[in-house]
């Protein structure tokens, strides 16, 4: 069991997903992070997002930013958006 799940769409927003992994790790926080892009990988998304036991969800989105929309309209659970500059 994770407490938050931080998924981001691309390998290219890794600088952002290191910086968020770190202060989790900081805080003590369980936490598991995947790359899980909302158009190239949706029901790997969904399976990921429906099968995760994570307490709340934390999406790294570059560019288009419709990764934390999706996440949010498959769960209940709190979605936090983390933009990253284009």
């Amino acid at each position: 069991m994770v407490d938050i799940a931080v998924i981001s769409g691309s390998k290219s927003d890794q600088l952002i997903v290191d910086r968020i992994l770190g202060r989790l790790k900081d805080e003590g926080a369980s936490f598991e992070h995947r790359v899980l892009s909302a158009h190239r990988n949706p029901k790997e998304l969904e399976e990921y997002v429906s099968g995760t036991d994570a307490h709340v969800f934390i999406a790294v989105a570059g560019l288009s930013a419709a990764l934390p929309g999706v996440i949010a309209s498959q769960t209940h659970r709190p979605v936090i958006g983390v933009p990253v500059s284009a």
